[in-house]
């Protein structure tokens, strides 16, 4: 047997409490909380970030961890070898793995290319656009070491700009500070072309949702694209047009975008104009549930409907509420769709399963005295991998029904 190494000698040490199953973590559950783990003074003392081993009841070691006592989520699994040396080095082989399933899966370097936990980053996101990455560091572990991951970062993907965006409420979980800054680079005076499923997306990267745009919705749009050829489309909760100018790209005849930001349609409409489509691009702002209603106050119909609202349920206390919204999008988009017609439903609720949110959109549809079949069930694309023993990573949820 292998003596321990004097690097985990070294480090803290933090146990599960009795009775405390350890399976879960020993095969691939990534987090424990901190009413799992025996919080004495010296747990509580240790600062947000600090790496420790994880060790069962019997004082058998489980993973190396980072510890963050101030967070529900008090540790998370970084490695499983106890002895791993977080240094550039080992965040340079986390990005190259990254980036080789990318650059598999995609011509051009506009994707996500850390999805946190399931890319072996726990926490973290980067977007890439180009030779520009937005790196989220979601979690103290990562924020106390951003310059090494920076650094990694620019040797594994030859980056020039480098942005620190804080931010999202995940920050604010592990008490992190919400000032983004620029790593490395100049912060873009302008937004950032961004061709996908060939239409053009224009990413506000200083001022815009996020990390300017979502790339998670990618297949999404692309189904959407194959189905829009002559057809009229209203793209409901739009932001930057995601489904609106993929259908344009497919050859829609019109793509109406709706929004409550007059920034993300005015990103919307240069994205139509750089695709050559302004003249089949149409924007109204306003709030989306009073939209809906006075389009089927004046018989609008159209070919295909898309509903892609914010979190309505980001955690289970807003469970409830967030699917009778669902609901009411279901209740209200159902209407505008002609005989035949395709409506689009989404989520990225975290705290709404596939099931809740089926059945929610089953229902709106259902009050709305329409019939529908489901033929298609959509997910995040292959760049936002999924954890599959942590179910919030499949947060996103597309439901396309033929009426």
């Amino acid at each position: 047997m292998t003596a321990p190494s004097l690097v985990s000698d070294t480090r803290p040490v933090i146990r599960l409490r009795p009775k405390m199953d350890p399976r879960r973590i020993r095969h691939g559950f990534p987090w424990a909380y901190a009413n799992e783990v025996v919080t004495d003074r010296r747990t509580k003392a240790l600062a947000p970030g600090t790496l420790a081993v994880l060790e069962d009841e019997n004082r058998s070691p489980m993973a190396l961890v980072a510890v963050n006592p101030a967070s529900k989520i008090i540790a998370r699994v970084v490695d499983k070898d106890v002895t791993a040396e977080v240094d550039v080095a080992w965040f340079t082989a986390r990005l190259q793995k990254a980036l080789a399933l990318r650059d598999r899966l995609y011509d051009a370097p506009f994707y996500r290319l850390i999805h946190a936990e399931a890319d072996g980053l726990p926490g973290v996101v980067v977007d890439r656009f180009g030779d520009l990455l937005v790196i989220q560091p979601n979690a103290a572990w990562a924020d106390t070491r951003i310059e090494m991951l920076a650094e990694a970062a620019r040797q594994v993907t030859g980056a020039t700009t480098l942005i620190k965006n804080a931010g999202g409420r995940a920050r604010s979980l592990e008490g992190l500070d919400d000032v983004t800054i620029v790593l490395s680079g100049e912060m873009p005076t302008a937004p950032i072309p961004v061709p996908m499923n060939g239409a053009t997306y224009m990413a506000d990267i200083v001022g815009g949702q996020k990390t300017g745009l979502f790339f998670d919705q990618r297949p999404n749009h692309a189904l959407t694209k194959q189905m829009s050829r002559g057809a009229r489309v209203l793209d409901v909760f739009s932001h930057v047009g995601g489904f609106g100018l993929a259908a344009l790209a497919g050859g829609a005849t019109s793509a109406l975008c709706v929004d409550g930001s007059a920034p993300a349609l005015e990103l919307a409409a240069q994205g139509a104009g750089a695709m050559g489509a302004s003249d089949r691009f149409e924007a109204r702002k306003g709030d989306a549930f009073d939209v809906l209603t006075a389009l089927g106050d004046e018989g609008q119909k159209f070919d295909i409907v898309v509903c892609d609202p914010p979190a309505f349920a980001p955690a289970k206390p807003a469970l409830d509420a967030g699917l009778r919204a669902y609901e009411r999008v279901a209740r209200l988009a159902t209407p505008l769709v002609a005989e035949g017609g395709i409506l689009v439903l989404c989520s990225c609720s975290h705290a709404a399963d596939l099931a809740k949110f089926q059945s929610a959109c089953v229902r709106g549809i259902g009050r709305s005295g329409r019939s529908a079949a489901l033929i298609h069930s959509g997910s995040a694309g292959p760049d936002h991998p999924l954890l599959p023993q942590l179910a919030e990573t499949g947060y996103l949820k597309a439901l396309f029904f033929r009426l």
